[in-house]
């Protein structure tokens, strides 16, 4: 069985309780990512997505000073490194995400995108199901 931790990223870029909306916008650009984990001495307390930003900051008028505790995800699906890549896009397709956090003992230990299941030859078919429902959700009529 492949697991989570084959396949995840560990150079995860991540921002602090601390941080404001701006600076979260900042680092998307700067690493080119649409997730940003947000973690608090090592433990995993949120994650704001690019849309996130849009939908809870912009779109209700918040500066970009705002806190990104106003904004972020607070409950979070997360998996085990230990946990199967099957396991994996399983949960991703449920619960309609794109981006994984891997957690181990409360601590941000890496992260599985849709994409590093779709690059592993293990997890094609299971990737694949899990673009096409999450995809399905997000289809505008």
């Amino acid at each position: 069985m492949q697991t989570v931790r084959d396949v995840m990223s560990t150079d995860v870029q991540y921002c602090t309780p601390l941080d404001n909306m701006y600076e979260v916008a900042v680092k998307m650009r700067e690493f080119n990512v649409g997730a940003i984990p947000i973690v608090d001495h090592g433990r995993l307390v949120g994650m704001i997505t690019d849309r996130d930003l849009v939908v809870r900051g912009i779109a209700e008028k918040h500066p970009g000073s705002t806190a990104v505790t106003e904004v972020m995800s607070r409950e979070l699906v997360t998996v085990s490194p230990d946990d199967s890549v099957q396991k994996a896009a399983d949960l991703m397709a449920r619960h309609q995400i794109r981006r994984l956090p891997v957690v181990a003992d409360g601590r941000l230990v890496g992260i599985v995108a849709l994409g590093d299941l779709a690059t592993n030859r293990y997890s094609d078919e299971s990737a694949g199901r899990a673009l096409s429902e999450i995809s399905e959700q997000h289809t505008v009529h």
